[in-house]
Formats: structure tokens, C-alpha cells, sequence
């Protein structure tokens, strides 16, 4: 069974970092995310393309980059993880300026155009990941997505306006989730159903009567 996450205290945290921000209260985007296993980490080193490029965290939180060996990623954020890599290159050249996205690798699923396993930034909303699977199809009801993780269920409603502002980073999602993009109760497609059969409906009662007299 899958149950249903309290999606009111992700929206509360949501609000919460949306008014830091209206505030004047700059964040990097990503910094404060948490790794986890599964995620990929984009690390950029200016001028030095040898020590750039796309990492994974294995299954049991290692990351393995050049130079430095195994960097273990449990309970980091973006922030400190930068940081290690900068007291470690920093061995090797003066000053490096290093800079890291976290990358997360999802499904989207369900009545979208093109569903499959994506990997994005997860400064990017969940509305962005549905337009990257080739948008929601006609049947498909945006105010009703869905993230699956394991066995937990959590109902992203798209009806508020500050969860249609947040980042899925925000929204708490990470590596491995499922977004399911389900399908309206009553589509446009469906209206085409009743017509064929309330056609066939006609068409019989017509035959029926003819063949009666």
C-alpha cells in the first residue's frame, strides 16, 4: 500500500524558503540540498577540464573523483561537498574555483508524450520535467501529479500557487522518485467515445424499428 505524505509541511517549507528569498536573501541554488545515494553531481573546475565533469553516488553514498579517491557524500550538501573538493584540489594548484550541480535522475510516467528516465537540475519545477517528456498529454491532469517514492505516496497539487513556484528540490524531490501524471476523470478523448456510442446506440434502435414494422 502506498500512503499518502503530509504534503502541507513540504508546502510550508516551500513558503518558507520562497519568502526568504523575496526577502533579498540569496541562496545558491542547489548548495543546501543534501546528497544522496543514486544522485549525479555535475562539477565544473574552471580552466581545467581534467578535473570537470559528471559523478554518481553509489549506493552506499561513496563519490569517486580524480586525484582526491573517495569522497564519502553521506549527510554533505552541495556546499560542503564543493568545499572538500576545493581543500583537496587545492593541494594539487593554487585557488581552484570549483563549482557543483546536483543532478537528479527521475521517471515521469503516466499521460505524458515521451515517458522515461530523466536526469535535471533540480532548480527546475516538476511542471519543467513534464514539458522535458514531451509535455502532459490531452487525457493527463496536471493538478493531480504524483511523486512516488518506495512505498510513499506524496499528491502534488498544482492548484496552489506557491508549490507551482517551487523547485524540485524544494518540493523535496530526489533520485530514483517517480513523478505519475494521471488521467482526468472525464478527458476530451472520452467525448468521443460517447458519441460512437450513442451513434451505435441510434444506428440500433433505427434497425430495430425498421425491422419491427
Amino acid at each position: 500500500m502506498r500512503t499518502v505524505l503530509c504534503f502541507l509541511l513540504v508546502v510550508g517549507a516551500v513558503a518558507s524558503t520562497l519568502s526568504a528569498q523575496d526577502q533579498g536573501q540569496v541562496v545558491p541554488a542547489g548548495s543546501r540540498y543534501t546528497l544522496a545515494p543514486g544522485d549525479f553531481v555535475r562539477i565544473s573546475v574552471w580552466g581545467r577540464e581534467e578535473y570537470s565533469g559528471q559523478f554518481q553516488v553509489d549506493e552506499e553514498g561513496m563519490l569517486y573523483y580524480p586525484v582526491i579517491g573517495a569522497i564519502d557524500t553521506r549527510d554533505l550538501n552541495v556546499a560542503q561537498l564543493r568545499d572538500t573538493l576545493r581543500a583537496g584540489l587545492e593541494r594539487i594548484f593554487a585557488s581552484p574555483f570549483v563549482t557543483i550541480t546536483p543532478l537528479f535522475r527521475v521517471a515521469v510516467l503516466g499521460y505524458v508524450n515521451s515517458p522515461g528516465l530523466y536526469t535535471v537540475d533540480p532548480t527546475l519545477s516538476v511542471l519543467d520535467l513534464v514539458a522535458l517528456a514531451g509535455g502532459a498529454r490531452s487525457a493527463g491532469n496536471l493538478d493531480k501529479i504524483k511523486v512516488f517514492r518506495a512505498d510513499t505516496t506524496a499528491v502534488v497539487s498544482y492548484e496552489d500557487a506557491t508549490v507551482r513556484r517551487a523547485t524540485l528540490g524544494e518540493i523535496g524531490v530526489r533520485s530514483g522518485d517517480e513523478i505519475m501524471v494521471p488521467r482526468k476523470a472525464f478527458a476530451r478523448e472520452d467525448w468521443f467515445i460517447v458519441i460512437q456510442l450513442l451513434t451505435l446506440a441510434i444506428t440500433t434502435a433505427t434497425f430495430i424499428v425498421t425491422v419491427s414494422n
